[in-house]
């Protein structure tokens, strides 16, 4: 939702809240207005005023209710104009001077006391979408997540995701989506995308694909409030679950993830001490339960692999071989190149290098990652355990060049600078 472009410095405050809001903003405007696409247009002339005004003037007292006044009218303007042509009248659509600070009025005239993100989330992964479109969507919308880091999480090219998005903006429009709390029916048809869609919001936040922040709290805060909803909703659901914990087990990490300049501090090689131990509870708990109520998912299986790192207490601890076999299980029901690199690293510590590079050589010929940095990346970091360091040293720049996230490749760039001053 947030406008594509970059933030410096002293905007960045003012980002981060509008990530929070926009979500809920649209989905009030969606509901009372009754058209998504045109309520998605306002919210973005409105971001675009707010990121103009508020490093100026100051963020208001009700940030929320300040964008969805702008918003609304905007919205309004853009109806008049239309009715305007339709009637092919002389006058010309009242066109709003967006440059001057808005005043709202008192926040109980605002309307906009209701949080309407459920709604939305469910609203864009309706069936009448496909599921990439409606997951695409539903991380615009929902997740604040720009088109190039949403053609980051597909591993496809950004004009690519931009017309996906366009076609399910223009699809959600024809079909007359209801906006409405979903049915038990709908919440049974629209659980796959719903999930999927709060998985990748979880993962951009925790590790941002671009830019100069390795994490976006905002991001996976809103993850996983909007998760713990939806477990609300469907408290049995083993995967509403697993998921759940997956987000809980991982963000428990969080402050162990960066040092004090923001850079990359990998697994192995944080503080425990500083891991939340109330989130590794918690999320135990929930995946133990899941796990005992009947059929394992994807979502419990990675969630039972984060549990296996979180409770190691020192990283020589880790049980390698649940993890290997907790990856095999998930091979088995996800055809996930990322998955299966995964998968080829836990192999190496437990078989041995060589075979770990077996496995990722497996993955040459899938067109989803054969460019990715990430292959790079992983066969760097088995190189380097099987003592290669010239073919590390390669592989480490070559996925310090393809990355678009600062932290990761400043991360590459110290490893392979490490094992150039070695060799």
């Amino acid at each position: 939702m947030t406008p594509d472009f970059a933030a410096d410095s002293a905007t960045s405050h003012a980002l981060h809240l509008l990530r929070e809001i926009a979500p809920q903003v649209l989905g009030v405007l969606a509901r009372k207005q009754g058209d998504f696409a045109a309520a998605e247009d306002a919210v973005q002339e409105a971001l675009i005023a707010a990121t103009t005004q508020w490093p100026v003037a100051g963020i208001p007292s009700n940030p929320r209710g300040w964008l969805y006044q702008v918003a609304l009218r905007r919205m309004k303007d853009q109806q008049r104009s239309e009715m305007a042509r339709r009637r092919r009248e002389d006058a010309v659509a009242i066109e709003r001077a967006y440059d001057e600070p808005f005043v709202p009025p008192p926040d109980a005239e605002l309307g906009v006391e209701e949080d309407d993100t459920l709604v939305l989330l469910y609203m864009c992964c309706h069936p009448s979408l496909t599921p990439p479109s409606a997951i695409a969507l539903t991380l615009r919308a929902v997740g604040g997540l720009t088109t190039t880091e949403i053609a980051n999480a597909f591993l496809v090219p950004e004009a690519t995701m931009a017309q996906r998005i366009s076609r399910a903006k223009q699809s959600i429009k024809t079909s007359k989506v209801p906006f409405q709390l979903p049915t038990d029916v709908d919440r049974v048809e629209r659980r796959h995308a719903v999930l999927h869609v709060l998985y990748l919001i979880f993962s951009e936040g925790y590790t941002s694909s671009v830019g100069a922040e390795l994490q976006r709290t905002d991001l996976s805060n809103e993850a996983i409030r909007l998760t713990h909803a939806v477990h609300a909703l469907m408290p049995t659901d083993g995967e509403v679950a697993g998921l759940l914990a997956l987000m809980l087990l991982t963000d428990a990490r969080r402050a162990a993830r960066t040092g004090p300049n923001g850079e990359l501090i990998p697994l192995d090689e944080q503080d425990r001490s500083v891991w939340n131990q109330a989130l590794i509870a918690e999320g135990i708990a929930l995946v133990s339960a899941a796990f005992s109520s009947g059929s394992v998912g994807a979502y419990q299986l990675q969630a039972a692999v984060a549990a296996v790192h979180d409770s190691a207490a020192q990283v020589e601890d880790t049980d390698w071989a649940e993890i290997f076999a907790l990856y095999g299980l998930l091979l088995q029901m996800s055809d996930n190149p990322m998955v299966a690199l995964n998968h080829a690293i836990a192999a190496a510590m437990v078989k041995g290098p060589a075979f770990g590079l077996e496995l990722v050589s497996a993955l040459d010929g899938d067109a989803r990652v054969s460019g990715h940095y990430r292959l790079d990346a992983v066969r760097g970091h088995l190189y380097e355990m099987s003592g290669d360091a010239e073919r590390a040293l390669t592989h480490y720049r070559a996925a310090a060049e393809r990355t678009t996230s600062i932290p990761e490749r400043n991360y590459l760039n110290t490893k392979a600078a490490r094992l150039a001053v070695v060799r």
